[in-house]
């Protein structure tokens, strides 16, 4: 399944675009989680990208 909505980064408002923000022109991010699953490859990345930006 494909995600639509997109959020952007710079204003934080949502949108269907999936180039650019329509409001301020800023970079979009996909705003859904990853899936869960207990055999996850990445799990250890994203605690250290995580613990890098002090959310942890």
């Amino acid at each position: 399944m494909r995600w639509l909505l997109r959020k952007c980064s710079r204003c934080g408002r949502y949108t269907l675009r999936r180039d650019k923000c329509p409001y301020c022109g800023g970079e979009l991010i996909v705003p859904h989680p990853p899936r869960y699953s207990p055999q996850d490859k990445y799990v250890e990345y994203r605690y250290k990208i995580k613990k890098e930006k002090g959310l942890i």
